[in-house]
């Protein structure tokens, strides 16, 4: 499995963007999609995640009310909504992809800057 992010860039705060991460390769052995992010001299944190039926399963405290995931399934595409940004949402934002027995697949990763 391939992940291809898109979608950062430089933002003002209160704004919005839309990520997007693209999959190809085998994809049936997949059951949760997930965005991840890591800020400079932090650890990678879980932002949001997707178990299979598109059910939001998790979304981070830090974000809740301000961040939506979601997919499309016959674009093999994985979203991550984000508005009303802050300047702590500063970050690389990575998509995830973890098949059913728990291995990981990761993206590139998509640079998000929220300026004030």
């Amino acid at each position: 499995v391939q992940l291809v992010e898109s979608g950062g860039g430089l933002v003002q705060a209160g704004g919005s963007l839309r990520l997007s991460c693209v999959a190809s390769g085998s994809t049936f052995s997949i059951n949760t999609m997930a965005w991840y992010r890591q800020a400079p001299g932090k650890e990678r944190e879980l932002v949001a995640s997707s178990r299979l039926g598109g059910i939001m399963s998790y979304v981070a405290d830090s974000v809740k009310g301000r961040f939506t995931i979601s997919r499309d399934n016959a674009k093999n595409t994985l979203y991550l909504q984000m508005n009303s940004l802050k300047i702590e949402d500063t970050a690389v934002y990575y998509c995830n992809f973890r098949s059913g027995d728990n291995y990981d697949y990761w993206g590139q990763g998509t640079q998000v800057t929220v300026a004030s």
